[in-house]
């Protein structure tokens, strides 16, 4: 496999290139279980999800999950393991080990600030032992500045190089199938911007947030991260000045463009709100060609 690309339901269409392999020994397997803990939104309770049949396509098993609501503070109590008990039918020489796993899954779950951890399988070996076969971890990205040592083991797919380059100067960059770059502050005036785009024919090339509280450096990245992307053939930045000033911003666009040789496409700005005005002059003046 090393040195192929792998194509499955869960990578793009053209497969990723595999550069490294994880390799365990093979284990033998009486039964396999499906254990995670993840958020239900519509409680808006954590929940810990077990079924009994582990391993692919669990997806078209959910009517077979059990579901455990908990609370953070609370964590895992007395009840919910006698619950846990009384519907997955644990043996007493097991339920002490299963008890530790769901411990310390909700206690990571919390501590490190994920959104799903996920055993698939949680393999019973004949022998008696529980192992984890595969599992899976996803993290807040909101909480990135709280867990920075885990974000700094993040090793990029190519599929999300860009997305990761984003992230790193405090950037929300999502990849889309457009032709039109756009760069907007705040998450709602940029799926505004978005659909705006769409609904008059265009399709954007992007969602790029660069937060209420923008600089001049996020700016400058978002730009030339745009202007380096041979997809994108005009930029729109779109900027309502809250609490940021639109004077900076504008002259954040002239440094970038300065500095990058000017623009290679078309470029139109908006810049309402607080110093507007002077924004406009700066722009209208001094942006090379």
């Amino acid at each position: 496999m090393l040195g192929h690309y792998l194509t499955t339901k869960q990578t793009p269409p053209n497969g990723l290139l595999v550069k490294k392999l994880y390799i365990y020994k093979a284990e033998d397997v009486a039964h396999e279980y499906y254990v995670a803990v993840t958020f239900d939104r519509q409680k808006s309770s954590p929940v810990l999800l077990i079924s009994g049949e582990g391993g692919v396509n669990v997806e078209s098993k959910a009517d077979q999950l059990h579901r455990f609501w908990f609370s953070p503070s609370r964590g895992v109590t007395p009840d919910l393991l006698v619950a846990v008990r009384s519907r997955l039918l644990f043996s007493t020489a097991e339920m002490p080990i299963i008890e530790g796993i769901i411990q310390q899954l909700v206690k990571l779950f919390v501590e490190k600030d994920a959104i799903l951890l996920e055993l698939n399988p949680l393999v019973l070996t004949p022998d008696g032992r529980f192992v984890c076969l595969d599992a899976k971890f996803d993290l807040d990205d909101a909480a990135r500045f709280r867990q920075q040592g885990l974000y700094s083991l993040e090793e990029p797919t190519p599929d999300l190089a860009e997305e990761y380059e984003a992230s790193r100067h405090g950037l929300v960059y999502i990849r889309l199938d457009g032709n039109i770059g756009n760069v907007v502050n705040g998450a709602g005036l940029a799926m505004a911007t978005n659909d705006l785009i769409n609904l008059h024919g265009g399709k954007s090339a992007n969602f790029l947030d660069i937060g209420g509280k923008a600089t001049g450096e996020t700016l400058r990245q978002a730009v030339e991260m745009l202007n380096r992307d041979p997809r994108v053939q005009g930029m729109w930045i779109n900027i309502f000045g809250g609490i940021v000033r639109c004077d900076m911003i504008a002259q954040s666009i002239v440094d970038a463009g300065s500095a990058m040789g000017g623009f290679r496409m078309p470029v139109v700005v908006r810049l309402q709100g607080t110093n507007s005005d002077e924004a406009q002059q700066i722009v209208c003046h001094c942006v090379p060609p």
